[in-house]
């Protein structure tokens, strides 16, 4: 193990709350606000957290935590130490706090940390745990840089590209996807074309080609199978657009990757 961590959980107050670490909180800690408010005191500087708002501390750092009278106050927590997460730490910048998205697949990890650390410690598989940390750790970096302004694209294209992404393979509706970024209709097909420099559906296009060039590669299944699978519904259309995009039938392909 590389990796040590001291607590990981769920919190969530509904009366006056006050934890300090003056002298310096003693490992790394992550907190997730996801419900409610609280204030917290890092290095000196008093700031309000809001649901979506990540706070990251470094040992050493002094920290202190409020919940107010009549506040509501839900997080998710983890403190940690090692060499990996030092590493990790330290190879770009960490900024104290940053809004992000309540993702689910996010929380989803931080759960299942959370049920890995309440086994006795004769069950615990320690290897699973780290390796949980570090999937935990870096979303959790992915997710700052994709929100920070010097992102390759606004955040709200960035979000609308990982629907995409997860939805390319099933049926969806621009609508969808506008929505999900809190966006209309059109200004989100104006401003995902000005950003990614193609349509939405397009990019849908592109997925799809890509998880079906995978399923050739890899899988048994059949051309009429993948067509399928991939969201192109019938096998003449998957025929249609891949010959188009490669220059070449998808069975000639096949057979040219398993020659």
């Amino acid at each position: 193990m590389t990796t040590n961590i001291f607590f990981c959980g769920y919190s969530y107050h509904t009366q006056q709350f006050h934890s300090q670490h003056k002298s310096g909180f003693p490992v790394y800690l992550f907190r997730l606000q996801t419900e409610g408010i609280c204030e917290v005191v890092v290095k000196g500087r008093r700031m309000e957290l809001k649901k979506g708002d990540l706070l990251l501390i470094q040992p050493g750092d002094h920290y202190e935590l409020f919940v107010k009278e009549r506040q509501n106050s839900g997080d998710y927590h983890l403190a940690c130490e090692g060499a990996w997460v030092e590493e990790w730490w330290n190879r770009s910048a960490k900024p104290t706090v940053s809004r992000i998205d309540l993702d689910e697949k996010l929380l989803s990890l931080w759960r299942y940390i959370i049920v890995e650390k309440r086994r006795p410690p004769s069950q615990e598989n320690e290897e699973l745990t780290e390796y949980l940390l570090r999937s935990l750790c870096l979303s959790l970096e992915r997710t700052i840089n994709e929100t920070a302004p010097s992102f390759s694209y606004p955040y709200t294209v960035t979000r609308m590209m990982r629907y995409i992404e997860e939805h390319a393979t099933a049926v969806f509706k621009v609508e969808e996807v506008a929505q999900h970024a809190g966006l209309s209709v059109s200004r989100s097909v104006h401003l995902f074309k000005k950003s990614v420099g193609k349509t939405m559906m397009e990019y849908a296009q592109e997925v799809r080609l890509s998880a079906a060039m995978e399923r050739m590669k890899y899988t048994t299944m059949t051309l009429e199978q993948i067509a399928e699978n991939c969201g192109f519904g019938a096998y003449p259309y998957f025929h249609k657009v891949f010959k188009k995009k490669y220059g070449v039938a998808p069975g000639a392909y096949r057979r040219l990757n398993l020659d």
